[in-house]
């Protein structure tokens, strides 16, 4: 009955002769269970230090990784960095070269300066020397002077007066008041042609009026003479001062006649058939006109009285003057000959 409730129990019963077999089964079942124990620690312990080891591995790796990149990106920075200091070193280079031209042409510029510099003290020595620029105005001084003395005697020669003027160093008005030399802006300019005479002759008034065969003569005699006389004042004044006359003179005395060289503007065949124009060259000869009214045409005459007024004025210009108008030949020839004669002209 015992026997029967332990197996129903679920225990094992043992006979005495097997407990010793029993026992030493487990006993090496408990060794072996204790062995398992200590090799399982072993390898827990095993593999926490393998898997601490995978773990530093793997953040090493993760490292190793980012400083890859790094360097990466660290070559490409390079790359780049290498390249704009090539880039500069050629510009560097091109600059170096192009300074060592600048540098050979500052040498050259700095020779030639040099060169120059001495030349102009060397210019400067001579213009300060006994035959420098004084010497110069000197000359200048003493030509003025000669031809103020040669204007002189052209002033006595043909002296050119105004209506109730009484001596050459008094100069009066179209109405007799003494005025004294005046400058030219100053002067006063004439109401009539009239007014002023060359050797107590007087010009005709301007416009010319058409003369008729009966018209005086000896009114004509005067007038041409009277022209003729300011034609060879301008003439010596002109060479005097050496100046070539835009319209030449020539001198006939009261048949005196001026050129002008203007191109005619109507060419006609007869002027070609009688050789006045060159034909190949296109070249007109210089047109006479008439400084005397006695058989010739007013207009002409009248014309040839405009250009003589404007040799005139060409050398108030060339001593820096203005004429006084263009109908007013003999004011200007006298303030031609009263700039001349001054004073001051010796020192311009």
């Amino acid at each position: 009955m015992a026997g029967s409730g332990a197996e129903s129990a679920g225990v094992k019963l043992i006979e005495w002769e097997d407990l010793q077999q029993e026992l030493a089964r487990l006993w090496s079942l408990s060794s072996a269970l204790k062995k398992a124990k200590e090799r399982k620690e072993t390898l827990a312990r095993k593999l926490e230090s393998v898997i601490q080891e995978r773990s530093e591995y793997l953040h090493q790796t993760n490292e190793i990784e980012e400083m890859r990149q790094k360097l990466e990106a660290q070559k490409l920075a390079m790359g780049d960095l290498l390249l704009r200091s090539k880039r500069t070193a050629e510009n560097v280079k091109d600059q170096n070269e192009q300074l060592c031209f600048d540098i050979r042409l500052l040498l050259v510029a700095s020779k030639m300066l040099s060169a120059a510099h001495q030349q102009l003290q060397e210019a400067n020595k001579l213009l300060s020397g006994e035959r420098g620029h004084g010497h110069l105005r000197n000359l200048q001084k003493m030509v003025h002077a000669r031809q103020q003395d040669m204007v002189a005697q052209v002033s006595a020669l043909y002296p050119v007066k105004a209506s109730g003027e009484q001596s050459s160093g008094v100069k009066c008005d179209v109405n007799g008041t003494e005025t004294g030399y005046a400058h030219p802006s100053n002067m006063s300019k004439p109401s009539q042609m009239s007014s002023f005479s060359i050797l107590d002759l007087q010009l005709p008034a301007l416009p010319l009026k058409k003369t008729s065969l009966f018209g005086d003569k000896k009114e004509l005699q005067r007038s041409a003479t009277a022209l003729g006389y300011v034609a060879h004042a301008v003439l010596l004044i002109a060479a005097y001062l050496d100046v070539p006359l835009r319209y030449p003179l020539r001198f006939g005395g009261s048949r005196s006649y001026i050129h002008d060289y203007a191109p005619s503007t109507d060419l006609t065949s007869s002027d070609l058939a009688s050789g006045s124009i060159s034909v190949m060259g296109m070249t007109p000869k210089p047109a006479e006109f008439p400084l005397f009214l006695e058989g010739q045409d007013s207009t002409r005459a009248t014309y040839a009285i405009f250009l003589l007024n404007k040799d005139i004025e060409q050398l108030l210009n060339y001593v820096g003057a203005q004429s006084l108008g263009p109908k007013h030949v003999l004011p200007n020839l006298k303030e031609l000959m009263r700039i001349i004669l001054a004073k001051e002209y010796i020192a311009m």
